[in-house]
């Protein structure tokens, strides 16, 4: 087909743990049409693939990743010694059998590791978007990924699941294009965001905003970054991200080691873990991609093409939707699943809803527990 071309062809293909995965730039030649109403004329996906799809095409899985994922979802990467977000469930004989199907997922349209984004080059101006790249949405996610969809050949997924962020996408996913996806998996998220939800998403921004180094989103062209603003930004959000008594049991109030101190001014160790995390992230991600992204997700609401009545977005789905929240979740709390679950038996969508222990607070949809993996493994056979 004339309209795809693969940008750098297969990136490589390796071996992990007997798992096939392949990882691939795909460029889209016709661009996209954007929900701000903006186009890009092209864009390019940053894709990594795990398992063989079938003859009949029809055993694909997408992961959607969260706000600071990416397409590495499974397996040791070849570039680095870090496993994928999603590793503990994606793989032969986990919860994602990657021996049974073909699983897919790629960065998102605006992200910042590979996929077209504001570090990307404008191919109008010959430099790159910086703060000029257009807003994104969860549904330019979920339209770009149905592009992706067809130049895989596939033409239903088995399934589409994700967390957090990932399981807005999911759920989008099943209102969008609902003879394109037979299971929805809809974990640690929300119909929408909170009025609390936005505003910690708004002091993370400021944080960044406020960085000398950010010059108004131009910082790209002052050959800087601002590394103290994302910096901020990732220690907030990682309050968010853990649950209190999960701290409690890790960190207390105990003191930090002088020898692992990250800096002089750190007394207790969750200080140390915090600043730690806070500098990691700042060295690898985008600030105008962190931007981006918080206001896509600030800004989804499943119903707001119905009068934000949630009962008429789901109406139309046809897929099964499994719906998990943890209780030691404080950002996307058991009750926010549990309003899809409600508004979806209202309108006769087949719809599960658990609700499981979690250690780790939102992130809890990251790590395998025993239920946890049986239930996404039940739930992919039923």
């Amino acid at each position: 087909d004339p309209l795809w071309s693969r940008g750098l062809g297969d990136v490589y293909k390796r071996q992990i743990y007997n798992m096939k995965v392949k990882t691939e730039l795909v460029k889209f030649k016709e661009g996209i049409e954007l929900v701000s109403g903006s186009k890009l004329s092209m864009f390019e996906l940053m894709v990594e693939t795990y398992g063989e799809l079938n003859e009949e095409k029809s055993n694909g899985i997408l992961v959607c990743h969260a706000f600071s994922g990416n397409h590495h979802a499974a397996g040791i990467s070849e570039n680095e010694d870090t496993s994928g977000w999603w590793d503990q469930l994606i793989g032969p004989n986990k919860a994602i059998d990657t021996d049974k199907y073909f699983v897919v997922c790629c960065n998102n349209l605006g992200g910042c590791s590979g996929s077209t984004g504001p570090t990307s080059i404008n191919p109008e101006t010959n430099e790159s978007f910086g703060k000029d790249f257009p807003a994104v949405s969860v549904i330019d996610w979920v339209n770009s990924q149905k592009m992706l969809a067809e130049y895989l050949g596939i033409s239903k997924w088995s399934l589409v699941a994700g967390g957090s962020l990932g399981g807005m996408q999911a759920l989008q996913w099943a209102i969008s294009f609902p003879d394109s996806i037979e299971k929805s998996g809809i974990f640690a998220a929300a119909s929408k965001s909170s009025t609390q939800n936005i505003a910690m998403n708004e002091v993370a921004r400021e944080s960044i905003r406020r960085d000398i180094n950010f010059h108004d989103g131009d910082y790209l062209k002052h050959d800087v970054k601002p590394k103290s603003g994302l910096k901020t930004a990732r220690m907030l959000g990682h309050i968010t991200y853990l649950s209190e008594e999960h701290m409690n049991l890790k960190f207390g109030r105990k003191f930090q080691d002088i020898t692992s101190r990250v800096d002089g001014d750190v007394d207790f160790e969750v200080e140390n873990y915090l600043k730690y995390k806070g500098e990691k992230f700042s060295n690898s991600f985008d600030a105008n991609s962190y931007i981006l992204m918080t206001k896509a997700m600030d800004s989804y609401d499943a119903a707001s093409a119905f009068s934000g009545d949630l009962e008429k977005a789901l109406a139309c789905i046809k897929a099964r939707l499994l719906i998990i929240g943890f209780e030691t979740d404080w950002l996307y709390p058991p009750k926010r699943g549990k309003e899809i679950q409600l508004a979806a038996m209202n309108v006769n969508v087949s719809c599960s809803y658990v609700t499981l222990d979690g250690e780790q607070g939102h992130d809890s949809f990251l790590f395998a527990s025993a239920r946890y993996e049986n239930i996404i493994k039940t739930f992919i056979k039923s």
